[in-house]
């Protein structure tokens, strides 16, 4: 490892400010170090922060942070800015249980004033921050917003813009231009900035300053020299104002800039060489990323009606399938999810069948484009929800642990959660057959359970679950791949009394099953991977409630209602009570309880 000369001695900003510049070169050089020495053996986002690292130092050394705000967005950036605000010695727990987050976090740091989990949220919350110094009088604090990552494409950020253009606020937007999110960026503005790099027409309007920004630069954002010196410049310039930054995304590592959305976050690789470390996936299951990529295409193939669309997440969600096979009828709109649903809602109008690949906490963001563009009117889109349930180290901005419930008390919605690849494959295959309204159907990020999930295809009856076991006393009704766990369980010899049904839709609720099971059982678990709280077992509790049915007892078990923490998911499903011992000793519970 490389000696920190300087990185040792850097515990805020003020220290920054003693060194000359050819140290801040130096310490560059050893921030990047720093990084990739951990992410390669711990994980972790790579590319964007080494895109940063320059830009980073010359805004603690030039600004007074952390009086002076400052705010990253997207926070997967900020790793070279936690390193230098007193979190080095700790960065080894990045995203670990109980260590500190790999987002910027208002209770970790005084120099992270503002959480910036998901995208485009910086330019509003400095602009407040802005309005609210004003309003106190303070008029020499700066408020710094770096936007990167294809994070200025999107709506809210355009929002931030048009407000901003028009006060006095002390507010410096920093443009990370790296032409990257986690994919390419795409888009008319994408093209734009690209002009903008290449330089303007004498006739054509800066679209910064057409919003009343004084606009600066392009400069290069790995010029140490050149960005201080940019940087004192506007410290100098009053109300609002915008500096382009041109950066390379893996900067310093000559892999991540070779192939930038694999370094990304690229797991565990070679700190010297760079290359990645992969585990065999030989005989794997599937992931369930990868069942629904797949499949589409192959429906895609017969179904000339289905059209594909993911907000700016065509690799995680694997479209990219789709999008290579059928560019015509797949589209990346961007870091755009209200404009990915109501697009939707719009090809649903015209007879198309709208396949909307989300991320289950990027599908919060468009929650009035659901209810008012598509539910309202009755419109047959098919939101396939991504990494639903827990995803891990990324922590409680990314835990997609709210859209049944979000989603559960919206008419018209249907909600299927299927248990395994085969089901996932079967409602997607429904899913096209045609459907009256919107369809929700919810999967986890990683690997399924079975290897041979190329089935021929079956159509699922709406709200029509299966029984999976018989059982006596107490019988367990589970949505989604938890099912497994509780299969499993089941087929053990003390636990083989257990009846055990996969209802497979949250909504419309399979009442001939529940009505068999109420009649036959006195205890009843309800088991989900979502909160508790307007989740399945809420409705189960509903029916029993509406049906005035004496005499049974229902159990949930869920998530609390509680933000969950970052960690691996096996722990975090552990602490909620999730993990197959912890239902293990639920179910002997019950059971003890209804013996005596």
């Amino acid at each position: 490892m490389v000696k920190k000369k300087n990185l040792e001695n850097i515990n805020n900003s003020d220290d920054l400010k003693k060194l000359s510049l050819t140290e801040l070169m130096d310490l560059s050089s050893e921030l990047r170090d720093f990084i990739i020495d951990i992410v390669s053996v711990k994980k972790g986002h790579l590319g964007a922060s080494l895109g940063v690292v320059e830009l980073t130092i010359a805004l603690h050394y030039v600004f007074d942070t952390p009086d002076d705000i400052l705010i990253w967005d997207v926070g997967h950036q900020a790793y070279p800015h936690k390193i230098l605000t007193g979190r080095r010695d700790s960065f080894h727990t990045n995203r670990e249980l109980g260590g500190i987050s790999g987002f910027p976090k208002i209770e970790e740091s005084v120099y992270d004033p503002f959480g910036t989990g998901h995208s485009s949220t910086s330019i509003s919350a400095a602009l407040g921050m802005a309005i609210a110094s004003r309003l106190d009088g303070n008029f020499k604090r700066h408020h710094i917003a770096v936007i990167g990552d294809a994070s200025i494409a999107s709506g809210m950020a355009f929002e931030g813009l048009n407000h901003a253009g028009v006060t006095q606020s002390n507010l410096l937007i920093i443009l990370n231009d790296n032409e990257m999110g986690i994919d390419p960026n795409v888009g008319a503005l994408k093209n734009y900035l690209t002009s903008v790099k290449k330089g303007m027409d004498a006739h054509q309007k800066n679209v910064f300053e057409a919003l009343d920004f004084s606009y600066s630069g392009p400069v290069d954002g790995h010029d140490m020299g050149a960005l201080i010196e940019e940087l004192d410049r506007l410290k100098t310039v009053s109300g609002p104002k915008l500096l382009h930054v041109i950066t390379t995304k893996g900067k310093g590592l000559s892999n991540a800039e070779k192939d930038q959305i694999t370094y990304h976050a690229p797991g565990l690789f070679d700190k010297k060489s760079g290359e990645l470390i992969i585990e065999s996936d030989l005989g794997m299951p599937p992931k369930f990323q990868d069942v629904f990529g797949l499949t589409l295409v192959e429906l895609a193939d017969k179904n000339e009606n289905i059209v594909g669309i993911t907000p700016a997440m065509p690799t995680g969600s694997s479209l990219k399938y789709m999008i290579e096979k059928l560019p015509e009828r797949a589209f990346d709109v961007g870091i755009a999810e209200q404009h990915a649903v109501t697009l939707a809602a719009g090809l649903a109008t015209q007879g198309k069948i709208p396949f909307c690949a989300i991320y289950s906490t990027f599908l919060q963001r468009a929650y009035d484009q659901i209810i008012h563009d598509v539910a309202l009117q009755n419109l047959p889109v098919v939101f396939c929800v991504d990494r639903a349930g827990l995803v891990g180290e990324d922590g409680p901005t990314h835990h997609g642990v709210f859209d049944i419930s979000f989603l559960n008390c919206i008419p018209n919605m249907t909600i299927c959660c299927p248990m395994d690849e085969m089901e996932l494959r079967n409602i997607l295959y429904t899913a096209q057959l045609g459907l009256k309204g919107p369809i929700s159907i919810r999967y986890p990020r990683g690997r399924g359970t079975h290897t041979d999930w190329t089935n021929s295809f079956e159509e699922i009856p709406v709200g029509r679950g299966r029984k999976i076991q018989e059982g006596q006393d107490l019988a367990i009704l589970s949505v989604g791949p938890l099912g497994e766990v509780v299969r499993n369980i089941c087929l053990e010899t003390e636990f083989s009394s257990v009846g055990h049904y996969d209802m497979r839709f949250v909504k419309p609720l399979d009442t001939e099953i529940l009505e068999e099971v109420f009649a036959k059982y006195r205890r009843i678990i309800t088991i989900e991977e979502g909160v508790i709280s307007g989740g399945f077992g809420a409705s189960v509790l509903t029916y029993k409630n509406d049906n005035l049915i004496e005499g049974v007892v229902v159990e949930n078990m869920g998530f609390p209602d509680t933000f969950l923490q970052h960690g691996s998911v096996s722990e975090l499903y552990k602490i909620s009570g999730l993990d197959k011992e912890s239902i293990k000793s639920r179910i002997r519970l019950v059971i003890s309880a209804d013996n005596n």
